[in-house]
């Protein structure tokens, strides 16, 4: 399809079939991140499951929203993206150990920087420093407002009346869904042997929803994984009914967003359990990943792995390799470790 048709194009389905058009769209500009195993990690779990960690954190930007960025992009026309793409960063959720500084934000200024394509930010007036140098670092242009939702929504709509931008949603939105699921495809052709299930952690929800398109007709089994400080999913998941907010007090800050509109009922429907961990167990799984796998990741990047560990997930007596998405490793390294913290 020409650029110019892209405009009136409509969105794709959102299916497997999908998903491996996205990937064969966006494969020259992602990295193809490579898996990682550890048979001390493996054979320490009750049922001896060989593990595959796919490694988001090394992805463009540090996380897997660089897939969802690039492939929103890749959708986009001629026309539409010489004006420019625009989005809005939450900027206020950030813990006094750890941050999420490449957010969907940093991730789509990147891949409007890589294809020279204009962007802008909209950040609340309270953002972190470092989050909003790594934003400005790839090249996009900064409009700051107030730390609230009214506010933001008005200064992004400025900024779109000013420059024509087109919006770009960070999770809840058919590309974004997409783009993410790329990193299940990818994993499921790295693994030396099929999957039994795959683990996914869930805060809007983009990722897992994804996640569970891509495993479709796979035979994967496909869970999330979310800190029991910010439960919003597993609880609207247990009620029937999407939960609109969510009263996030976790470590794992990149998953303390509400689960999106479109990505509730494709987990609802596609997922066969969301798994909650407490902070305690996110730490712990966070420490193991640095020591044994010798890779960085943040505490949402580890939640995938302590769900595996949980004995809620054990109980399941799950047969086969299971693989883990590590969604990111964006750390502030001049704050303490959490299993350095002093109480």
């Amino acid at each position: 399809m020409a650029d110019s048709d892209r405009a009136n194009a409509p969105p794709l389905p959102l299916t497997r079939a999908s998903i491996l058009s996205a990937h064969d769209a966006i494969a020259h500009q992602i990295h193809r991140t490579p898996i990682f195993t550890s048979s001390s990690l493996s054979t320490a779990l009750p049922g001896k499951n060989a593990l595959f960690f796919k490694a988001e954190n090394l992805q463009k930007g540090g996380a897997f929203k660089f897939r969802g960025a690039s492939f929103s992009l890749s959708r986009l026309s001629a026309d539409e993206l010489a004006k420019g793409v625009c989005t809005h960063s939450s900027g206020t959720f950030v813990s006094f150990l750890v941050f999420n500084v490449c957010n969907h934000a940093g991730a789509l200024a990147l891949a409007a920087k890589e294809r020279g394509v204009k962007c802008y930010v909209v950040m609340p007036n309270n953002s972190a420093q470092p989050k909003i140098d790594a934003v400005r670092s790839y090249g996009a242009s900064v409009t700051f407002c107030e730390p609230n939702a009214p506010a933001r929504a008005a200064a992004l709509a400025k900024v779109q009346a000013e420059t024509g931008a087109t919006f770009v949603p960070p999770y809840d939105a058919v590309n974004t869904i997409i783009g993410q699921g790329t990193a299940l495809l990818e994993l499921m052709g790295q693994a030396p042997e099929p999957l039994a299930a795959v683990v996914a952690p869930v805060g809007g929800g983009g990722l897992l929803a994804g996640t569970a398109l891509a495993a479709e007709g796979t035979g994967v089994r496909v869970f999330g994984a979310e800190p029991a400080g910010a439960d919003d999913c597993a609880q609207g998941l247990k009620e029937g009914k999407r939960r609109e907010d969510v009263q996030a007090n976790t470590i794992a800050d990149g998953l303390r967003t509400p689960v999106g509109v479109l990505n509730f009922p494709i987990i609802q429907e596609k997922v066969e359990k969301v798994i909650t961990v407490t902070d305690e167990e996110i730490v712990e799984a966070m420490r193991l990943m640095w020591e044994r796998l010798k890779l960085v990741v943040e505490p949402s990047g580890a939640a995938a792995f302590a769900a595996v560990r949980s004995a809620e997930f054990q109980e399941l007596g799950i047969e086969g390799p299971i693989g883990i998405i590590i969604s990111g490793g964006n750390i502030d390294l001049s704050k303490p470790l959490p299993w350095t913290r002093q109480n």
